[in-house]
């Protein structure tokens, strides 16, 4: 959203509604998917990845020059080991494309776990977040006759069993929220007409969003489960029983159900809880005993306490542990724990700590994990781990050398923002760098939605901006997930300003130990980032002589009625409450650019397929600084949506006018 995180480039597609450990990335709608991935990053373009196994086999979706759209393939793990390409053909994208005079990308492959070989596809028109949904069958690689599908909208399908899905519609303006998003969850059942479907539940339209899901535990049990939000954080979770009668679970509603394992609920909370005498701080990860069958709930154990610098990241169930990526002091580092009677006890692990662990597939009833680790300077490689059989992990594939890092440096700073707390930030550098104020300087930031930003390989600015002389930075500003619930509260609705003030700190802290200069600094960020970095450049022109703002939020006096912007009142604040547009006006970026300012030449972009951010935020931010006289850079594309989901040949534009507006800005 503008609130969420643009990735412009997927690090694989799709996921598996139905299963007992949903990665809300994978499972939930397009609003879900994105603001669990990582924000879209300059340097993310991976065109190519596992990321799950099924049977045997495993799934990848590649894009290349002849697969522009790319293809959903599988090959052997033995063929994968041996890298002898053996792959087949899934779906062709380009070729269905082609075929059907569609515009279509593929958004999501969700694989009915106990029969994998039937799945639900999701396919973007442009790349926009509304998709179809159609049934398709892997091994005779076709759509199934008769089988499932649904027509364009926002909405969310998962499998609840081979024969039936639950269906949150978004294709009628009745069945949608202010927001835009479902208010309604129905079962439907093969072979059924919609006029058949059972409708579970209906929300008012003023909630934001339902959505519902199966998980599966470890021995195949059911957990049916809606979730109710009444806004972005607040939401109430409902069991279903197996007559569809809905329980309301005693959650508080800022939480998050992570897994179903072992008969126990995963949860994360987001607040401070105090049930039956105990207390949980906000940000523990507990373990709540919950029938399957009837939904009662029973004792509750915390299984994870964060400290100050820390917070859950992740939670991924295998058949008989928890794994959780906790990031501790903005690094990875995975915590185990195995079920033994009523207790979840620690076990140990052998993955390293220093860089950044990402899940990739967690395949059902094993204990296998598949997971990628890196670095600024290192790059991703791919693990396959087997957790319980205490052998070392095995490397599958490594991503190859972008360029050499002989010499290069990522090291931890820290600044000291307006109210004294100290704010990190990672800066990527030649180890020789001159502390004269002479480099060429790019400062990322995005500072939302509880969204941490990690460590990343540097895979495309590596060769075209470090080699070249500059400076990388990545700062961990409030507003972010990186120390949990707190870190984010703190710049939260009508506190937005902090986030603004921490970036601007950070941009002094690396002016004032010499790295860069006014000059030299350049500022970079998408959606939210988007709306950081104008804020930033109305505020504080004198401080940056570039600015790339995408996919950006601009005109907060207005951004709850402009497509999904009304889900995100939560985070921002409400322009119809007196106290939150006070607080909205102060900073928004729209209403405080001035014709008597001086501005560096900044750069927008956007994409007239972006169906979660109005392209009209950054339309109308370039016509007003045109109208006062100031010159501005534009970029609309026609493709790519807000998430970025395009073909190589776009993406590989986008990155160079960026670069080269970079280049002309900042080095001589």
């Amino acid at each position: 959203m503008a609130g969420k995180p643009r990735r412009r480039r997927r690090a694989g597609v799709g996921g598996a509604p139905e299963r007992r450990h949903p990665d809300p990335a994978r499972q939930r709608p397009a609003l879900w998917r994105a603001e669990r991935q990582h924000p879209r990053q300059p340097a993310r373009y991976a065109a190519d990845s596992v990321f799950a196994e099924y049977d045997g086999w495993l799934y990848n979706f590649h894009q290349d020059g002849e697969h522009p759209r790319g293809i959903y393939r599988r090959c052997t793990l033995d063929a994968y080991r041996a890298n002898t390409q053996e792959w087949q053909t899934v779906l062709d994208i380009d070729a269905l494309a082609a075929a059907e005079e569609v515009d279509w990308y593929l958004d999501g492959v969700a694989h009915y776990t106990e029969q994998p070989a039937r799945v639900l596809l999701n396919l973007t028109p442009g790349g926009s977040d509304a998709t179809v949904s159609r049934e398709y069958d892997v091994e005779a690689q076709a759509f199934v006759a008769g089988g499932f599908s649904f027509p364009y909208g926002k909405n969310h399908i998962a499998w609840r069993d081979l024969d039936s899905v639950f269906v949150c519609p978004a294709w009628e303006e009745a069945q949608l929220t202010r927001a835009g998003y479902p208010r309604e969850v129905w079962l439907l059942a093969r072979g059924q007409d919609w006029a058949q479907a059972r409708c579970l539940l209906r929300l008012n339209d003023e909630a934001m969003m339902a959505a519902a899901w199966r998980f599966l535990d470890a021995d195949g049990t059911p957990f049916d489960m809606i979730e109710a939000s009444d806004s972005f954080y607040s939401k109430t979770y409902y069991h279903v029983a197996a007559n569809l009668a809905l329980t309301a679970l005693p959650l508080p509603p800022r939480s998050e159900i992570e897994a179903y394992s072992h008969g126990d609920l995963i949860v994360k909370l987001a607040e401070d809880w105090d049930v039956a005498g105990q207390s949980y701080a906000a940000g523990s990860l507990l373990a709540v005993a919950c029938d399957a069958a009837s939904g009662t709930v029973g004792r509750i154990a915390a299984l994870f306490v964060p400290g100050a610098r820390q917070s859950v990241e992740m939670v991924e169930a295998t058949l008989h542990l928890l794994a959780i990526i906790v990031i501790d002091n903005v690094k990875s580092r995975l915590v185990t724990l195995r079920r033994q009677g009523d207790d979840w006890l620690p076990h140990a692990n052998p993955l390293p700590t220093g860089g950044v662990i990402e899940f990739a597939d967690q395949p059902w009833q094993s204990d296998l994990l598949y997971y990628s680790y890196s670095d600024f300077l290192t790059p991703a490689a791919l693990y396959r781990l087997d957790l319980l059989a205490g052998s070392a992990p095995e490397v599958l594939r490594a991503q190859p050398l972008a360029f050499d890092a002989t010499g290069y440096v990522a090291e931890q700073l820290h600044a000291t923002a307006a109210d004294g707390t100290e704010i990190p930030y990672f800066i990527v550098h030649r180890g020789n760098l001159a502390r004269d104020g002479s480099a060429p300087t790019l400062l990322y930031g995005y500072g939302g939605f509880e969204v941490p930003m990690m460590p990343y390989y540097m895979d495309n600015f590596g060769p075209q901006w470090l080699e070249k002389g500059g400076v990388f930075v990545v700062a961990n500003i409030r507003g972010g997930g990186e120390f949990g619930p707190a870190w984010h509260q703190a710049a939260q609705g009508i506190n937005r300003q902090v986030s603004f003030d921490d970036f601007i700190a950070v941009a002094e802290d690396l002016i004032a130990r010499g790295i860069t200069s006014a000059r030299r600094l350049g500022i970079e960020g998408g959606s939210n980032g988007g709306l950081l970095v104008g804020a930033c450049m109305v505020q504080r022109p004198e401080l940056f002589n570039a600015v790339v703002c995408e996919v950006p939020l601009l005109d907060m006096l207005r951004y709850t009625e402009l497509l999904a912007g009304a889900s995100w009142i939560d985070e921002y604040g409400d322009p119809q409450d007196e106290d939150e547009r006070a607080a909205l006006a102060a900073y928004s970026p729209y209403h405080h650019v001035r014709a008597d300012a001086r501005y560096p030449l900044a750069l927008f972009t956007t994409s007239s397929k972006d169906d979660r951010v109005h392209p009209a935020h950054a339309r109308k931010m370039v016509a007003r600084m045109q109208s006062f006289g100031h010159e501005v850079l534009f970029l609309e594309t026609s493709g790519g949506g807000h998430g970025g989901n395009t073909g190589q040949e776009q993406t590989a534009e986008e990155l160079a006018r960026v670069l080269v507006y970079l280049y002309r800005q900042l080095m001589d």
